[in-house]
């Protein structure tokens, strides 16, 4: 069975306390650079893997697009979605991306934003988004960076007064479950290699458009422990294009 830690209640709330939570895309750090990469959606019929309270989703039918479908395994995200950004052209739907069926070339855009490293088997679903994509559709996602997701416990190494020393980056090419400490809470994770995730998009018919590492933009600085971001990667951002 899928893990589904955002049901929990007392989890879910703690996500919804997060900057991102309350203040949607303008709260996410990475947005900056995100919204740089994405199509046009106008006249274009898109999927939103992961889509939680359904920022992407409502910011892509604010752009042009004709339909927008919504995928979470969480009911409680749906259901904020649903408060937060209902709109008659999206569909939130409950279920686990891996186990999706569409017919061939169903969509113009996919998208996913850092649900990816919640997912065991990444290229099964990867070829199965190419092959929901017509040609030239494009496929554009955030993960966990790498380095970020490789040690496993995703925080830093202390002194004995509590100053932060360095980040640990251990086993990066031992892929596979991680438990790692998110919001107080035990998650599991995947770890993949950068190599793992851009070649297994080259595997499957895409071309590579954008890679990018973003870091947190100056607006952002004055919160408490975002300059320390600027120490390591925290999360890689793919753009790409079915050419197959």
């Amino acid at each position: 069975m899928k893990e589904n830690k955002y049901d929990e209640k007392n989890f879910f709330m703690k996500y919804s306390e997060m900057e991102r939570s309350r203040k949607g895309l303008k709260g996410a750090g990475e947005w900056h650079e995100l919204q740089k990469i994405l199509p046009d959606f106008k006249g274009r019929k898109v999927l939103d893997l992961g889509c939680g309270y359904g920022w992407h989703c409502k910011y892509a039918v604010q752009n042009g697009a004709d339909s927008v479908l919504g995928i979470d395994i969480s009911r409680r995200m749906l259901e904020t979605a649903e408060q937060k950004n209902y709109d008659e052209k999206i569909d939130y739907r409950c279920a686990a991306m891996e186990d999706l069926r569409f017919p061939e070339e169903t969509f113009d855009v996919v998208l996913s934003s850092l649900a990816f490293h919640y997912v065991k088997d990444f290229e099964p679903l990867v070829r199965n988004i190419s092959s929901w994509l017509k040609n030239g559709g494009q496929f554009v996602f955030s993960v966990e960076h790498p380095v970020f997701t490789a040690f496993g416990t995703q925080d830093w190494y202390y002194d004995k007064e509590g100053n932060i020393l360095h980040f640990p980056v251990d086993n990066y090419y031992y892929e596979g479950m991680r438990e790692a400490v998110f919001l107080g809470e035990k998650v599991i994770k995947y770890h993949r290699t950068l190599t793992t995730y851009l070649n297994t998009l080259l595997q499957n018919g895409f071309t590579l458009r954008h890679i990018i590492e973003p870091a947190p933009p100056e607006e952002m600085m004055d919160i408490p422990g975002m300059k320390d971001e600027m120490r390591r990667p925290m999360m890689l951002l793919v753009s790409a294009v079915k050419t197959e």
